[in-house]
């Protein structure tokens, strides 16, 4: 936003604090009438024909929105994407201890990567990987949805899962 001097146009719209119209004026004019308020001619469409410039404290008006911004931040909802990696010849019980893991992290309600990792030989069949993420991706159907499907990337083959949305 342009301020005060910093507005080059030769003709603006001017609208006081409390939203009333003054009219088209110079733009010399407007900022003198704001300097006798003690206030800001502050330009908020410049696009418009002519543009359209408020007179208000444009301090207190930033003040007031990095307030907002600042809440806003606070109401965001905040996603950390936590990682499990598995083998192609992952174990039952290893595969257990994993899947447990999943399940806290979509608990404490961040998204899970799921990472099959290959290794030599073991890439010549992706189907193995497909076939455990798909295992993952059943065991947690009630918790979880599958945001991006099973993918080979590499030597890796990556699924992402989110945690469902509560009601």
């Amino acid at each position: 936003m342009r301020i005060n001097e910093e507005i080059r146009a030769r003709e603006v719209r001017v609208i006081a604090g409390e939203g009333e119209q003054l009219g088209i004026m110079s733009g010399r004019d407007a900022l003198q009438l704001a300097q006798e308020r003690h206030l800001d001619l502050v330009e908020i469409a410049p696009t418009a024909k002519p543009p359209v410039c408020r007179i208000m404290d444009y301090g207190k008006y930033r003040y007031e929105q990095q307030k907002r911004d600042k809440e806003a931040r606070k109401k965001q909802k905040t996603f950390d994407i936590k990682e499990v990696k598995l083998r192609p010849g992952i174990e039952d019980h290893d595969f257990g201890v994993k899947f447990k893991n999943a399940v806290r992290f979509l608990e404490d309600g961040d998204k899970v990567k799921v990472t099959i990792m290959f290794r030599g030989r073991e890439l010549s069949h992706p189907e193995l990987g497909e076939v455990l993420l798909k295992k993952m991706a059943e065991q947690l159907k009630d918790m979880a949805v599958i945001e991006r499907a099973p993918k080979l990337e590499g030597r890796n083959m990556i699924m992402i899962v989110a945690p469902k949305a509560t009601k």
